[in-house]
């Protein structure tokens, strides 16, 4: 008589031998890849996919459906008519892409600013204000839903507030957002935003998500 297993247990033996593999290999990944310590970024072990932004760049020339997933990226929400928060912010991220100067060219960032302000925020607007931080800057506006549309993927929150006598400034979350090539948000920091504490944070985001890659 020939002793042959029921299929039912090779089965389930060719399943567990299965899962072993996968969760060996996570648990060996979270292992040797652990998450770095940082300053004030915020590190998304899960990076979260960003839709394409349906928005208009400083030239007038609709963002690409993939231009998140061209390279890495930091993205600000703010506004031309900001009075402190917005430039203050400009100024330092041309000073951290000084201080990152030295990084491969596929790792250095480049700048979005994105409007909270689609109103008055017109790309003829926005051209000279972000470049003249730095000549590399990009600006986006669009319409109102596009702009609501884009801050929701970041939860970023803003809103109108009328000013006496008329007029109107505007509310906004001031997080700065580092987006990888895959086009998912990778990480976040909150203000105030120092340059220094910031190169260090980004080099260690980039290199985590380097590392994660292999």
């Amino acid at each position: 008589m020939t002793n042959r297993l029921p299929l039912r247990i090779v089965l389930a033996a060719i399943v567990a031998f299965a899962l072993g593999l996968i969760l060996a290999r996570v648990f060996v990944t979270l292992r040797e890849v652990p998450v770095p310590a940082t300053e004030n970024a915020t590190i998304l072990p899960q990076p979260r996919e960003l839709p394409p932004l349906d928005l208009v760049d400083q030239d007038n020339r609709p963002l690409p459906r993939a231009f998140l997933r061209e390279r890495w990226t930091l993205v600000f929400f703010g506004f031309t008519q900001c009075p402190d928060v917005c430039p203050t912010t400009l100024a330092t991220l041309a000073q951290l892409k000084k201080q990152l100067a030295d990084l491969p060219a596929g790792q250095q960032p480049r700048v979005l600013l994105v409007s909270v302000d689609p109103e008055r925020d017109t790309p003829a607007i926005l051209k000279p204000y972000v470049t003249f931080f730095d000549p590399s800057f990009m600006g986006a506006t669009g319409t109102l839903a596009a702009t609501t549309q884009a801050a929701t993927a970041f939860s970023v929150p803003f809103a109108k507030v009328p000013l006496p006598g008329g007029g109107y400034t505007m509310d906004h979350g001031a997080g700065l957002f580092v987006v990888s090539p895959a086009g998912a948000l990778a990480a976040y920091s909150s203000p105030p935003l120092d340059v220094t504490v910031l190169a260090r944070d980004y080099r260690k985001v980039v290199q985590y998500f380097e590392d994660s890659r292999r």
